[in-house]
């Protein structure tokens, strides 16, 4: 038998496994070597998991009413500090182990006030390993408690106390004082993020109506309070700022059924975005749970009900969908009951079955009633929804036109396209011309292999302000559609499949004027809303044509700008014969070619989603319904344009 101290052989066979290669970890060292398990990992996310697991204990003191008051601080050195105003962890014996209650919390899993329905009704920190965890992986932690006329502290390093819980003077205060330094062998991040934690406190503030949380950040020196009377109602308002609400204010709900407090509100856009959040003793569930299924389920039940018994759809065709009542919807949803079942120590989802069919029986009774009371706004939801509906529709009609394109080997395309002899996608491009003339020249000089023309006849329809009818009955747009292959985006319904996709690139060639720049922004906000991921992926781009044609002798320059024009003129100005291509229609098949479709010698600019937010809202100013912002920003940009384009 060979000793532990020997070099074992590597016989090819498995090593004998017995007891003695059982480890066992005691105390919180498993959380040291292990700590992805209790933190989800050890980046950003983790590090900030750490200070909210403080913070629920705080939280956990406001919802069952001990606590009024949290103050967060992010010290210059790297800690954090929590403090509250609630009733303090108890520093007396805790008899099973001998040892003091505040040591108990800090230093076993599982071990906590929260497992007595008499101590904490509801919590959000149910699975006990909260603080004890932070311990763990702190390399330093001061935990202070004021409460019965005193002042306690403890002092632990890396999970282990270094000091006995001592009492260190008297106060009239009360409550618990957390401060911590994130292990940094063992986090790979400890700056902790200030804009991260403020969108937690006010979400916080928001789920606790009157409670006061501060922020304050020394290594700044800024300090922000955290405070709301109108609780969810508030939140929902501030996800829908600057946006064009269907009715104000949003409809808000405070309900209860046995031991289960439901909480919520919400609002619908015109726009399609959906916003749902959903949290269970005020933990963000990221990943919804039972709780979003009963109000989903809840929701798409009252508004089909209540169009039918109030004949509001007209349509046979349509039959809404879940995905219909919820395009354009904010909503924010809350629960809080004892004894949650989440999946996942991080909590991102609520599991326990009961409560689907208690916030659908409470949430679908309200809900209804608030239509029935507000025939009004009821049938504007309708009306919303039933837009969706058919957006929904006509996006499947074109990916089903797309595809019978397909299937029938391309017979189905436009006849205005001019196809190219390639059907590998990534080595074939669409030419997008303004104009038959333009179109017939481009056809003469393409090269026939690779590329395919589709000549567009004037300016098409500016979908911004269209309706999902008008832009799938557009000649010219469904010449787009069916010539790319993919299928597009209508409202909040998606028919786009990058695997249909007929041409790697997708090039807008318009003339260099006015006009061409207005057809290509006509263009580019069809492909913005509705076939987006084309712009994500990098297959569209914009082909520059020249402005000028400098003719030295027999050779040929192309100029782009009219600096460049002048600079060349002052250079070479004996026997200069200067050409100024007013459109791609006046430009010979050979010149086209050589100037702006030839892959050699051809200038494109690939067209980028930096910020799809701020392009939105650009989109909207300069293509979208309301004239007062577009002329505000006409207004204040008018001096400072010198070369207006795309």
């Amino acid at each position: 038998m060979k000793g532990r101290g020997e070099k074992r052989v590597d016989t090819g066979k498995t090593e004998e496994y017995t007891a003695e290669d059982i480890s066992v970890l005691e105390g919180l060292e498993a959380v040291r070597r292990r700590p992805a398990m209790y933190i989800g990992d050890t980046s950003t996310r983790g590090l900030h998991h750490l200070l909210y697991e403080v913070i629920d204990n705080s939280i956990d003191e406001a919802m069952v009413g001990h606590c009024t008051e949290i103050c967060i601080t992010l010290h210059a050195d790297g800690r954090a500090t929590v403090k509250d105003n609630g009733r303090g962890i108890p520093v007396d014996i805790h008899e099973p182990t001998g040892k003091s209650a505040l040591e108990v919390v800090l230093t076993m899993l599982h071990a906590g006030g929260k497992f007595e329905h008499k101590v904490y009704r509801i919590s959000g920190g149910l699975h006990g390993v909260g603080v004890s965890v932070v311990n763990a992986l702190s390399s330093s932690l001061v935990a202070t408690v004021r409460r019965d006329g005193f002042t306690y502290q403890q002092k632990y390093q890396k999970g282990k106390p270094i000091t006995p819980v001592q009492k260190v003077g008297k106060s009239d205060e009360r409550g618990t004082e957390i401060t911590f330094l994130p292990d940094d062998s063992i986090m790979e991040v400890t700056h902790f993020d200030s804009s991260i934690i403020r969108y937690r406190l006010k979400e916080l503030s928001y789920l606790n109506r009157n409670l006061k949380i501060v922020l304050k950040d020394e290594r700044t020196g800024t300090e922000e309070t955290f405070h709301s009377e109108e609780g969810l109602k508030a939140l929902v308002t501030e996800l829908d700022q600057g946006e064009e609400t269907l009715f104000t204010p949003p409809f808000s709900f405070a309900l209860e059924e046995g031991e289960l407090i439901l909480e919520g509100a919400l609002q619908y856009i015109q726009g399609t975005k959906e916003r749902i959040l959903t949290f269970a003793n005020n933990i963000h569930t990221e990943e919804g749970g039972t709780h979003l299924e009963g109000f989903k389920a809840a929701l798409t039940n009252c508004i089909k009900r209540y169009a039918e018994e109030n004949d509001l759809i007209k349509e046979k065709e349509i039959s809404l969908s879940g995905e219909d009542v919820r395009e354009g919807l904010t909503a924010v949803i809350s629960v809080k009951l004892p004894e949650p079942q989440f999946e996942g120590q991080t909590k991102t989802k609520l599991g326990t079955s009961r409560v689907k069919s208690q916030v659908q029986t409470l949430f679908g009774a309200e809900f209804y009633r608030f239509l029935e009371m507000n025939p009004q706004t009821a049938r504007a939801i309708v009306n919303r929804c039933c837009m969706a509906a058919r957006a929904r529709i006509a996006a499947r009609k074109a990916a089903e036109l797309t595809r019978k394109s397909a299937l029938m080997g391309g017979t189905m395309l436009p006849g205005k396209l001019v196809d190219c002899i390639s059907k590998n996608p990534e080595e074939s491009e669409l030419f997008i011309v303004e104009g038959d003339s333009a179109g017939g020249n481009a056809k003469q000089g393409r090269d026939s292999k690779h590329q395919a023309i589709l000549p567009l006849r004037g300016k098409i329809l500016n979908v911004e302000k269209a309706s999902d009818e008008k832009i799938l009955n557009n000649e010219e747009i469904k010449a787009l559609i069916t010539a790319i292959g993919t299928g597009v985006t209508l409202g909040n319904h998606s028919e786009f499949d990058a695997s249909r996709l007929r041409y790697g690139r997708i090039i807008i060639m318009t003339d260099a004027d006015v006009d061409g720049a207005h057809i290509r922004t006509l263009l580019l906000t069809f492909f913005f809303k509705h076939m987006r991921p084309l712009i994500e992926q990098g297959r569209i781009f914009i082909a520059l044509p020249p402005l000028y044609g400098i003719k030295k002798g027999k050779k040929w320059r192309y100029v782009f700008t009219d600096e460049e024009k002048d600079k060349i003129l002052k250079e070479e100005s004996d026997s200069v014969e200067v050409t100024r291509f007013k459109g791609l229609g006046e430009m010979d098949a050979h010149e086209l070619w050589e100037t702006t479709m030839n892959p050699q010698s051809r200038t494109l600019r690939r067209v980028k989603l930096e910020d799809a937010s701020a392009a939105a809202e650009m989109f909207n100013i300069l293509m979208g319904k309301e004239v007062e912002p577009r002329k505000k920003f006409i207004i204040e940009n008018a001096l400072t344009v010198h070369n207006l384009d795309i």
